[in-house]
């Protein structure tokens, strides 16, 4: 079989996949859905948020120049854009974007 061929097979099957895993929960919990799951769905969104932001503040050395500047003010423009604007990818985007800016020209 061909690399091309392979890999075509591969991404259809990792698609297959993915599809069933999206549907599985809305096929399984079709007339009722159990109280955990609606627990989880409420809990682990910001479990995840909390999780991503521990993951990208993990190397900051405040001991070391910049001392954390860049990140602190990229997190601090996060926020408030998330709390006055309520869109999270406009919030992700002027951080991103506001990180990139202090560490490529001001630190």
């Amino acid at each position: 079989m061909t690399n091309t061929g392979h890999a075509a097979i591969l991404v259809a099957i990792m698609s297959a996949v993915t599809i069933l895993l999206r549907f599985l929960p809305f096929i399984v919990f079709r007339k009722h859905t159990p109280p955990f799951v609606l627990y989880l769905g409420r809990v682990l969104p910001p479990a995840m948020i909390g999780l991503l932001v521990i993951y990208c503040l993990k190397d900051v050395t405040p001991a070391a120049y910049p001392h954390g500047l860049p990140e602190l003010v990229a997190a601090a423009i996060v926020v408030v854009l998330q709390a006055w604007k309520r869109n999270s990818l406009l919030s992700i985007l002027a951080g991103t974007v506001a990180y990139m800016v202090l560490v490529q020209a001001v630190f």
